[in-house]
């Protein structure tokens, strides 16, 4: 991630509008409210002709200074608006952003100053925009977050009744014409006049421009129900409104448990010690039953610290076993690091990436992709989130629009941008659906399925030597200390036109690697196997040891406290 983008993503975070965020976060949120209301006062004193005339030189540098402030802060704002929402991406999403009710306020209350300087306008009309500021505070004021969120979620109930209740009026209305015309035809000449009278009573018709009130027997009976339909046309929305508020009370209620919950439900995955490596390890998931027992969590509580959280996913453990193995379903929670739109993308400035394009239905996986960067001191992408039905993978490149691929092939592009790089993507084998193979490590290189030459001219290798070389020891070492197998393309092929490496921008070196989840979900070797599979790579690509990683022998909780 470059510096612009680690800046801009720092920016979105500032402006999401919660005062409770990172400590310098809310620094900037309190500057922001503090200079509008600096802002709005100075245009109140500026209405004191005393005040100006003695003070104008001070309040002309507050007006300059807030102006430019907001000028910088809402153009920022327009720019970051695609990371606050994807809504707001490319052109004509900023467009939509700047007509959102706070946009529109922004760019109201801002940009028209400099309007002046270019063209003859009344500067008090300027003033007068800029008191439209102190609407922006409505940002942070959580109680007018919640009515909007309660007026939004009962819309269309009220505009039933208000087409109900105009309906009735415009019907009563007409009655009202044809009773009164007769009787004062005068002032009852068309039937504008009556339904201008009947909606005037809504609003108390402070105008007076409705004054014509009936004098049949008819006419006053319907001025009764339409004193009764004024009363409904605000009682009704009221009542569906307060109904909303209370609802949406509680979702925040029960929003505020469930991330107090996460927290709790985030300490079950204090790292472990790896004893084959000597490595403290998060762990590869947590059980149900354990979040239970150890943490004191019910489950409900457990399933609603997963749906509002973005780090945890449930995932069923019966996914990982053969169908000949016929395991109960088993459910447990998995945590995974993040920090892009579509999961994680670590630069650690090598030659050599792991990228785990499935994380998101393939449970473990990305777990072992993880350590297995993380050892080699390797670039790691993965992808983390998305819709797991109907499933998009991202290891076939389409051009579909699906949330993230984009960024994901950017972030892989410019990790491999030249042709002596290397990707080795990591993917599930012998489980789920598939039989167990004789093999437990299945290595593809975009050949056809059952060709174990390097003679199909659509291979995805451009250094076979040092690949041939490299998959011989590491298979070698396989069978001989841990009694496993290795193959190249005996059961699998990726020699598929939508493979994402024939669309990468440069040919480097790509290799799959399919691996059993025997290995990954349920070997007590897992992360030594990664220890190993990462030394062969180094030795034979970059001709070196793995590097010494300190933080691998720290206890800490979770994945935050390691360096990228």
């Amino acid at each position: 991630m470059t510096k612009i983008q680690t800046f801009k993503q720092e920016l979105a975070r500032v402006f999401d509008d919660n005062l409770h965020t990172k400590q310098w976060h809310n620094y900037v949120d309190y500057a922001i409210i503090g200079l509008i209301v600096l802002s709005t006062l100075e245009v109140f004193l500026s209405t004191y002709d005393g005040i100006v005339e003695k003070y104008g030189l001070w309040l002309k540098v507050v007006d300059y200074f807030t102006t430019a402030f907001f000028t910088i802060e809402v153009s920022l704002r327009i720019w970051c608006a695609d990371l606050i929402d994807d809504k707001y991406k490319g052109f004509w999403g900023r467009v939509r952003y700047c007509f959102s009710f706070y946009g529109l306020i922004d760019i109201l209350s801002t940009y028209p100053f400099y309007l002046h300087f270019f063209m003859p306008m009344p500067y008090v009309a300027l003033k007068a925009l800029r008191i439209a500021r102190l609407l922006r505070v409505f940002r942070y004021m959580k109680a007018f977050n919640v009515l909007s969120r309660a007026m939004r979620a009962k819309k269309d109930e009220m505009w039933v009744s208000v087409q109900f209740l105009t309906i009735i009026t415009l019907i009563l209305s007409f009655i009202l014409f044809f009773v009164e015309h007769e009787a004062q035809p005068e002032v009852y000449n068309n039937g504008w006049t009556s339904v201008l009278w009947a909606f005037a009573q809504y609003i108390g018709d402070p105008g007076n421009f409705a004054d014509t009130p009936p004098i049949t027997v008819t006419g006053r009976i319907i001025a009764c129900i339409i004193g009764v339909l004024g009363i409904a046309i605000f009682a009704v929305p009221a009542g569906l409104i307060g109904s909303a508020f209370s609802e949406v009370m509680e979702k925040d209620e029960r929003k505020e448990k469930a991330e107090g919950w996460a927290k709790t439900l985030h300490l079950a995955f204090e790292r472990k010690l790896d004893r084959p490596t000597g490595f403290q390890i998060v762990p590869r998931y947590v059980s149900l039953v354990e979040a239970q027992a150890r943490l004191k969590l019910k489950e409900d509580e457990i399933f609603d610290a997963v749906t509002n959280s973005d780090r945890f996913r449930l995932i069923n453990l019966s996914s990982t076993a053969t169908p000949e193995e016929n395991v109960s379903d088993i459910l447990a929670v998995e945590l995974y690091p993040l920090n892009t739109s579509y999961g994680v993308c670590i630069d650690r400035g090598s030659n050599i990436t792991i990228f785990s394009p499935s994380n998101i239905v393939d449970p473990i996986i990305g777990w072992w992709a993880y350590y297995l960067a993380k050892i080699g001191g390797f670039n790691y992408v993965s992808r983390e989130l998305g819709e797991t039905r109907p499933y998009c993978s991202f290891y076939l490149y389409k051009n579909d629009g699906v949330p993230g691929r984009e960024e994901c092939m950017a972030d892989l592009n410019r990790l491999l941008d030249r042709s002596d790089k290397w990707i080795f993507t990591i993917l599930a084998a012998s489980g789920g659906s598939e039989p167990a193979y004789p093999t437990q490590l299945h290595f593809t290189y975009g050949a056809k399925k059952g060709d174990e030459t390097y003679n199909d001219p659509n291979i995805t290798l451009n250094d076979i030597t040092t690949f041939d070389a490299m998959y011989k020891e590491f298979a070698a070492l396989l069978e001989n200390k841990y009694a496993l197998s290795a193959d190249r393309q005996r059961y699998h092929t990726n020699a598929s036109a939508g493979y994402f490496a024939r669309h990468l921008q440069q040919k480097v070196n790509a290799v799959a690697l399919r691996i059993a989840w025997s290995v990954t979900c349920r070997d007590t070797r897992a992360i030594q196997l990664a220890q190993e599979l990462a030394a062969t790579i180094n030795r034979h690509i970059n001709h070196t040891d793995n590097p010494d990683v300190p933080e691998l022998k720290v206890k800490d909780i979770g994945y935050e406290g390691y360096k990228q």
